[in-house]
């Protein structure tokens, strides 16, 4: 649904492929985008900009793990637009390895994006979120944060953790106008899942009700309903999306 007045939105992570599916359903739903990431993808920005042309849709270079640099672009984005309206935490990497073989770098990366990225966005922003009386997060975990994945006990425990944020934060804000809500996706049509193994994938697929890896587009359209103006009763959830592959109540 339009938003009553144009809002502004900042996707991190917003070239990767959620991330650009989630910056082009939010432009489609009338948000002034702004999609942070690193800077220096190869040709990625440029295969961003052709599949995001005609929207309203920016490109802010950034690390998430920098706080200060999160703390710049949340202002320069509020002095630009006048506010910081949805947050997308979309932000993620992953190195795999079993524990035994996992070094502290494998662990803190992972951690430090992943999670440490969605405390350094959330912490500049919630302030004026707070203040306007109107804020949306929307962070992206995965389906492995609530089952667990061989070899990704980093990963695993980053997306568990950023539940427990989410649930947190959620009541922290809840009076101010601010929802906080998580998605869980499952296994998507990803750079990073179709570099998997075809029988790796197969396996995966297999295990999946609806007999398919889920489309970015699915994620998007998720994150677009949470961060809608009328989405204001929820908050605190976690929205699984993953196809049946894990169930719960």
């Amino acid at each position: 649904m339009t938003p009553a007045i144009p809002r502004t939105a900042v996707v991190s992570g917003g070239i990767g492929g959620l991330g650009t599916a989630i910056c082009i359903a939010l432009a489609r739903a009338g948000c002034r985008v702004v999609a942070a990431d690193l800077d220096g993808h190869g040709g990625r920005i440029d295969a961003f900009a052709r599949e995001t042309g005609g929207l309203d849709i920016g490109f802010a270079a950034l690390d998430v793990t920098d706080f200060a640099a999160c703390g710049a672009l949340v202002r320069e984005v509020e002095a630009a637009h006048g506010a910081l309206d949805i947050l997308v935490n979309a932000a993620g990497i992953t190195r795999d390895t079993t524990l035994r073989k996992m070094e502290p770098a494998q662990w803190d990366a992972v951690l430090g994006v992943n999670l440490g990225g969605v405390f350094n966005l959330c912490r500049h922003a919630v302030d004026g979120m707070a203040s306007r009386g109107f804020g949306r997060i929307v962070n992206i975990s995965s389906v492995n944060g609530q089952t667990g994945q061989f070899g990704q006990t980093n990963y695993s425990a980053a997306k568990a953790g950023m539940h427990g944020f989410t649930m947190a934060l959620a009541r922290e804000v809840a009076r101010k106008g601010v929802t906080v809500n998580s998605i869980s996706p499952g296994y998507c049509e990803t750079a990073m899942v179709l570099a998997m193994p075809q029988e790796i994938r197969d396996g995966i697929v297999d295990k999946v009700p609806v007999g398919r890896l889920g489309k970015p587009e699915e994620i998007a359209r998720t994150v677009a309903f949470l961060a809608a103006d009328d989405a204001s009763f929820i908050t605190g959830a976690n929205i699984p999306v993953n196809g049946g592959l894990f169930m719960s109540f």
